[in-house]
């Protein structure tokens, strides 16, 4: 049975909490996984991370589903890539609320190929899509599946306070990767901007310097991370020794030449 909204709130924190605490980059998904099903008062996850379509993307399951995710064909495979009739819906414009597969197909849903598939594969008649807020094309994010009765109204709110949640993660995930490039030696910087022993940063280091990144204040930091202005002050002052550096526009600036944030379009690589 899926959470009330306070409930759902609670586990969402907890996630979160658990999420800023890990530092391998293929664990945030599953963790994401693991919990979705229970939030949503569902069955299963599939995630998508790079594209839905039938080809390519790195794709997930929760662990319930795991095993008999493993014994799909390649067509089999290739449905639930494409991420019917989701793909479709998205496409068609910038918005990215949460909904079913019935709304986005309407009666058709029922007779798709891909609705054969999962109540064969999953036991599972509905789709919940929530892909990440901001994404563009392509459109990544993740599939809810649950047998019984439709998504309610309740639970697509849920999903819709979710989306921050995978955003961050997923976010986090990519910042951990280029810093695991990094550490590794399978990424070469200038060597002007080489990173050396000191900057290894931790993942509440790491966090606050993707916020410093979004230009927070240490207070919105605070109300963010549920810490005290006194905390970020102290992981900011890390970050700027770790780095070598001595204000914000200069932190960013290196630690995108660094790959430890993205780098962005315009306001910070050109101040």
């Amino acid at each position: 049975m899926a959470p009330g909204r306070s409930g759902a709130y609670e586990r969402m924190t907890a996630v979160a909490v658990a999420a800023l605490h890990e530092r391998e980059p293929q664990r945030l998904w599953p963790l994401l996984a693991t919990a979705l099903p229970d939030l949503l008062g569902a069955d299963a996850v599939i995630y998508k991370l790079d594209d839905w379509n039938e080809n390519a993307g790195t794709v997930g399951v929760s662990p319930g589903v795991a095993a008999e995710f493993g014994r799909l064909d390649d067509e089999a495979l290739g449905l639930l890539r494409a991420g019917h009739p989701f793909s479709r819906h998205y496409a068609t414009g910038p918005d990215r609320t949460p909904v079913t597969a019935r709304q986005a197909a309407g009666p058709s849903w029922s007779g798709s190929a891909t609705a054969r598939l999962i109540g064969d594969f999953l036991d599972a008649r509905h789709v919940l899509g929530i892909p990440l807020p901001r994404s563009a094309a392509p459109v990544t994010g993740c599939l809810v599946y649950r047998s019984g009765r439709d998504f309610t109204d309740d639970q697509i709110r849920i999903a819709e306070q979710v989306q921050p949640l995978l955003a961050a993660v997923e976010q986090q995930r990519r910042l951990l990767e280029r810093w695991q490039r990094l550490t590794t030696g399978e990424a070469t910087p200038d060597a002007a901007d080489a990173p050396d022993a000191d900057v290894s940063l931790t993942p509440r280091e790491t966090t606050v310097l993707l916020l410093l990144a979004d230009a927070l204040t240490a207070a919105a930091m605070g109300r963010r991370l549920g810490i005290s202005d006194r905390t970020v002050h102290k992981h900011i002052a890390n970050i700027y020794r770790k780095l070598g550096t001595h204000d914000r526009v200069s932190t960013v600036l290196r630690a995108q030449r660094l790959g430890l944030v993205p780098a962005a379009s315009g306001s910070a690589s050109s101040a």
